[in-house]
């Protein structure tokens, strides 16, 4: 599953990240309501676990307006409050469940995955596309113009990330932070290192290129001929 977790307490939201990657599962971070929002509105993800209480936007107003646009991805809320009439609240709000905390991380895995099936065909693409350039996620393979491209599981992931936010500069720290889960120096060249080899992987040999380096802000995955 492809996972949007809306928590704003770091430890939390690092914690569950780790567990559902450990699961299997791709996830995305927000700190805040605003952020988590604009990348729900993105669309692609098989459930949303957001905290009912979130800096700048709380979280059952970023339900109420991805439900408002019609948007029916399966939301699970977790929240400090508990209380009956707190759960009707947020199930009136748009969420598909609600989970109190404290809670057992095998539970709320348990409620995520019903509601992915629950989910059928709202359910994530499992191939991202530039020109192309094609990534199946299920069958972890990668091919341009047809032909196949062996991608190591790092240089797999690193280019997944980049896929998926296609068109958008991605920065040094949103690689550290979703691919290699490290907090340090984003100066650090083990982006460039990756990025070198997974371009000389996808590029060499192909027209256009796709993989642009943005000079003193990240890279960026696109068309080269717009």
């Amino acid at each position: 599953m492809r996972l949007l977790i809306v928590e704003d307490d770091r430890d939390a939201a690092d914690y569950l990240r780790k567990a559902f990657r450990e699961a299997g599962h791709v996830v995305d971070l927000a700190a805040d309501g605003e952020e988590g929002l604009i990348l729900a509105r993105d669309g692609g993800y098989d459930v949303l676990i957001v905290d009912r209480m979130l800096p700048r936007r709380d979280g059952l107003s970023v339900i109420a307006d991805l439900r408002g646009r019609g948007d029916k991805t399966p939301a699970l809320i977790l929240s400090a409050l508990g209380q009956v009439d707190d759960r009707v609240t947020g199930l009136r709000a748009g969420g598909d469940d609600y989970l109190p905390k404290p809670y057992a991380f095998t539970e709320l895995l348990a409620r995520v995955e019903a509601l992915a099936r629950r989910g059928g065909p709202q359910a994530a693409d499992t191939v991202y596309r530039v020109a192309d350039l094609e990534l199946d996620r299920l069958a972890h393979r990668c091919t341009r113009a047809g032909q196949e491209i062996v991608l190591q599981p790092r240089e797999f992931r690193l280019l997944e990330y980049l896929m998926r936010h296609a068109g958008q500069v991605v920065t040094r720290t949103m690689l550290l932070e979703n691919v290699w889960d490290y907090h340090f120096d984003p100066q650090t060249n083990v982006i460039d290192v990756h990025v070198s080899r997974l371009r000389a992987k996808i590029d060499k040999g192909f027209d256009p290129p796709l993989l642009h380096t943005v000079r003193g802000a990240g890279y960026i995955i696109r068309d080269g001929a717009r």
